[in-house]
């Protein structure tokens, strides 16, 4: 992944992007966590950190341990929502970092909406690639459906925490990444679906390099 300045993304409100490259999974989430004060104090607009990790399970907070790596690899144990998943080299991560407004009539942030939000963001991502996916009923994240080649699969992973109306953790969207990593844990505690990436889908070469500014373009959708 190329590192690169600050950005921003037009929308309703600017969106300030950080290309952070590959950094270990604990530096990023000190990171994610000191954005999220400068956020809830108001000294940081929006914020969505894009990066590569070196490869690292992490689990959620409803992980079930059946679901954990079969070899007893170490797992990182996080505060976010959702159940295990991998993270490493070929797959875009992406934590937003989001004032979260309340809902007409002065009730809390609605979180579910975020999360579709996010799911929007990534099937138009994958849409401008050329891979038709969306979302399925009952299971978070982005989907390619069942078809000549196999059953469900995802291809993008949501995992989110909210405090203080400000969200953490997010979004990862496998490129081309080893997908051999999934094999050894119940990604996502699903048993009847499979996991892809937009390579396996486009059967060419498809790097984050490639997808980088894709992602970029549609973030603005986080805010819509």
């Amino acid at each position: 992944m190329t590192t690169t300045e600050p950005s921003t993304v037009a929308g309703p409100s600017a969106i300030a992007v950080q290309r952070l490259g590959e950094i270990e999974y604990l530096a990023a989430w000190d990171v994610q966590r000191e954005l999220h004060q400068r956020v809830v104090d108001g000294e940081q607009p929006d914020t969505v950190l894009l990066l590569e990790h070196p490869p690292v399970y992490t689990a959620g907070k409803r992980t079930q341990p059946w679901e954990r790596p079969f070899d007893g690899t170490p797992v990182i144990d996080v505060d976010r929502g959702g159940q295990i998943t991998w993270h490493g080299p070929g797959q875009i991560v992406g934590y937003p970092i989001m004032r979260l407004a309340a809902v007409p009539g002065g009730h809390a942030m609605d979180v579910v909406a975020y999360v579709r939000r996010v799911e929007r963001m990534l099937i138009a991502v994958c849409a401008d690639l050329g891979v038709a996916t969306e979302r399925v009923k009952g299971r978070s994240g982005v989907w390619v459906r069942e078809d000549d080649r196999g059953p469900d699969r995802k291809i993008a992973a949501i995992g989110i925490r909210v405090a203080r109306s400000v969200t953490q953790h997010g979004f990862s969207l496998n490129c081309n990444p080893d997908m051999t990593w999934y094999d050894r844990i119940v990604a996502c505690g699903i048993r009847d679906a499979g996991v892809t990436s937009l390579s396996q889908e486009l059967g060419r070469e498809v790097t984050v390099d490639e997808v980088l500014p894709i992602v970029e373009r549609n973030l603005s959708l986080l805010q819509e």
